[in-house]
């Protein structure tokens, strides 16, 4: 008889959520069966909860389980797994980091290197296909081949290393392709998960000055610690007008180095792009949702020579990177604080009510909350 493990599954129809026990797939030589530890409700979670991008009216999806920045430690491993990525010795019970995506490494972009461009590294499937273990949202998560795991230092906790696969890992590699360079100009919008990962990573890399967005005073509090040399408050600063003349001001009419959008809403692209600097660089990681449609002069892009860059997953060589990182860090920035609220498995609900912030000040206290299953 299968082993089974309990999934928070996600139902469209009635806007519920079902603890399901689902079984694990059958091991195979080169996968591992990680049982996880935490798991981060990402931003990008709450776009999938409120169903952001769907037209009104369209039918709901399937049953699934989502959820992806986690981590957890080595239930089992087949035996072809005798290490981690970085061929350190790795046995059940190790705690390890993972990218949630599986590359192909069999397309045009594997062989380029590109794993986070390959077109096949996602595919999830309906619960009843194989390999069932498919959302971080569960006491289990199914690592095929090819996987990449890395273990983790005894200093990192499982809360805070959750966000490393995603949260720290996807802005590590945005600023890396944007080419981050010591005295530029940073804008980052919006301060969440993502947002203090940037401010972060920007200052270490040599950023002069890192401006924070946001309209929540407890994140920007915190973006302040975590490298943010200003912050802007939307309350204060209400228009878009505003926050522009503002960055420009900041900037000595130059404008940013780079801007990085980390909230997920078009109006903030359209905002954001009027802060780059001529030949600067816009950096596009906030929007997941279907339909996001933003009205941008492209004339006035050629005219100012932006560069725009959209990024979605990393290559692998970015999570030893990050966690490398964040254990270098802890005593220069509070990244672990990053993850302010935990609730267990069967309190999913209460736990994505709890971070959700759109048209409500109930969230505001909320940087990162964590399922610990």
């Amino acid at each position: 008889m299968a082993q089974m493990g309990t999934s928070a599954v996600w139902h469209d129809a009635d806007k519920s959520w079902e603890m399901r026990e689902l079984p694990l797939p059958e091991l195979e030589r080169d996968a591992i069966q990680i049982r996880v530890k935490a798991t981060s409700v990402c931003g990008s979670d709450l776009h999938m909860w409120r169903g952001d991008g769907i037209p009104e009216g369209a039918p709901p999806r399937d049953p699934f389980v989502f959820g992806h920045e986690m981590m957890g430690e080595v239930a089992a491993m087949g035996d072809k797994i005798t290490t981690d990525s970085m061929r350190r010795p790795l046995k059940e019970g190790d705690r390890v980091a993972y990218s949630y995506f599986f590359p192909c490494a069999r397309c045009y972009n594997c062989l380029r290197g590109e794993f986070g461009a390959c077109k096949f590294r996602m595919g999830r499937k309906p619960l009843d296909e194989w390999p069932v273990c498919n959302g971080g949202f569960a006491q289990y998560y199914y690592l095929r081949s090819p996987n990449y795991v890395f273990k983790l230092p005894d200093a990192i906790s499982d809360a805070a290393a959750a966000p490393i696969n995603c949260a720290l890992a996807q802005v590590y590699e945005a600023l890396h392709l944007g080419g981050v360079r010591l005295g530029d100009n940073i804008v980052v919008q919006g301060a969440g998960g993502l947002g203090v990962n940037a401010t972060a990573v920007a200052r270490e890399l040599g950023a002069s000055k890192v401006i924070v967005i946001d309209s929540q005073k407890p994140r920007l509090d915190l973006a302040i610690q975590c490298g943010a040399t200003h912050t802007i408050d939307m309350n204060e600063y209400d228009t878009p007008e505003s926050r522009i003349d503002r960055v420009m001001e900041l900037t000595n009419g130059i404008g940013a180095d780079k801007v990085i959008e980390v909230v997920g809403f078009p109006a903030v692209v359209e905002e954001g792009l009027k802060m780059v600097r001529m030949r600067g660089i816009y950096l596009e990681v906030g929007h997941i949702s279907p339909n996001s449609f933003a009205t941008i002069d492209v004339s006035t892009m050629v005219a100012n020579q932006v560069r725009f860059y959209g990024i979605q997953h990393y290559d692998p060589w970015i999570i030893p990177n990050a966690i490398d990182f964040l254990e270098r860090t802890a005593d220069k920035y509070p990244l672990t604080s990053v993850v302010s609220h935990e609730f267990p498995l069967d309190q999913i609900g209460k736990a994505f009510e709890t971070a959700e912030w759109l048209g409500t000040q109930k969230g505001s206290e909320v940087t990162r909350a964590v399922i610990t299953p």
